[in-house]
């Protein structure tokens, strides 16, 4: 903090200059205090939605959480909410637009639809989405959706296939279950391995 105090200030700045990032940290203050140990998260984005006055939600989700993103829309629609939603295989596009190698696909040899979390964030943009929530995007797929996104975006599931979409889990057992996956030697190699490294 002592060296980056004009950052700190500058980010202050930033909330008195702008009057909707100023209205969401109010937003978010609010529902901290009054539910605080007390709703859950899908309970905190309606109270949050409702604060900020927003009335049409999107819901970016991954193919497959469509259930529980079905469910969210209904929960969503019960409490006086607009929602529309987008599927991540939305447009049916080959991954090989973006570089994907058959070799590289999960199943080599057949057609793959690629996650476009582009397009999911331009389409609830198109469609006049107050609030963005993710169900279950894949990494890197969620940052694509963030960074795209006009609108404000906060996820409500995390993907995390092994762990029931629970990827706490795995830093809650660094020391102990997930030690070996964690530090393991061969992780290293996919790391220096990975594009970018």
């Amino acid at each position: 903090m002592t060296t980056f105090r004009p950052v700190l200030r500058q980010a202050l700045k930033t909330y008195e200059k702008n009057r909707q990032l100023r209205k969401i940290a109010q937003a978010s203050a609010l529902v901290e205090s009054r539910g605080y140990m007390k709703w859950t998260r899908v309970e905190d984005t309606i109270e949050f939605a409702r604060l900020m006055n927003y009335k049409k939600i999107g819901i970016a989700c991954c193919i497959g959480l469509k259930r529980e993103g079905a469910i969210l829309a209904s929960i969503l629609r019960r409490n006086g909410f607009q929602v529309i939603s987008t599927i991540c295989k939305t447009g049916a596009v080959p991954k090989e637009k973006v570089g994907v190698k058959d070799a590289e696909k999960l199943r080599p040899g057949q057609f793959e639809a690629m996650c476009n979390p582009v397009a999911q964030a331009m389409l609830l943009d198109a469609c006049g989405a107050d609030l963005n929530i993710i169900v279950g995007l894949c990494v890197g797929h969620d940052a694509l959706f963030c960074r795209t996104s006009r609108a404000p975006v906060t996820t409500l599931i995390a993907k995390d296939r092994v762990l029931c979409h629970n990827p706490v889990a795995s830093i809650y057992n660094h020391q102990s279950y997930y030690k070996r996956r964690l530090y393991d030697s061969h992780l290293s190699n996919i790391w220096k391995s990975s594009p970018g490294s």
